[in-house]
């Protein structure tokens, strides 16, 4: 199951059809520098872009889990992924009585591996173009190569791209996405 897991991460995070080496630089996001010594939510709480997810994150009592030791893999929702949620939803899934749906729609972003963009593209191109994906949430997502860029589809049809790719962290990886996953409902 582990190596299950570790496989089909490593299919998400191509950045414009191109791999970058582990050894790169960590590339800026949101306006920060991400240090590859720092755990997934400290960077996260420096990056402008991530503020949404930042706030989830801490409402649905996920931080320290995703402070821990790992790997994640953590596809990274912008807060314009999230805005292009229907109006209120946000607000609503911050709400305490929401905090299940919440939580879960969080971990269909988390994958129990750290999955760098070179070991994703050949997860992809070894299974013929597209890998499907179990997240921690139990969503399955399916991540392909569209026009160049590493896409990922969640259970309600919806299609996120990778945007920004390998940022390491010290507990895993991001891979910041365009829009929001969703589990099937």
């Amino acid at each position: 199951m582990k190596f299950l897991l570790a496989t089909t991460v490593a299919a998400a995070a191509l950045f414009s059809g191109a791999a970058f080496a582990e050894s790169h630089a960590n590339p800026m996001v949101g306006g920060a520098e991400m240090l590859a010594t720092m755990n997934i939510v400290e960077n996260a709480m420096n990056s402008a872009d991530h503020t949404t997810l930042v706030a989830a994150v801490v409402a649905a009592g996920v931080a320290d889990t995703l402070k821990g030791e790992g790997p994640f893999t953590v596809f990274a929702p912008t807060n314009d992924a999230f805005a292009k949620l229907p109006a209120g939803t946000v607000e609503d899934l911050l709400k305490p009585e929401n905090k299940d749906m919440l939580v879960k729609i969080l971990t269909c972003h988390v994958v129990a591996a750290k999955a760098m963009s070179s070991d994703i593209l050949s997860m992809v191109e070894a299974d013929g173009g597209m890998h499907m994906v179990t997240t921690v949430g139990g969503c399955d997502v399916t991540i392909e190569t569209k026009d160049g860029h590493v896409t990922i589809k969640d259970g309600m049809g919806n299609v996120a791209t990778v945007t920004i790719a390998d940022v390491k962290q010290s507990n895993g990886v991001i891979h910041v996405i365009d829009t929001v996953l969703l589990p099937k409902m």
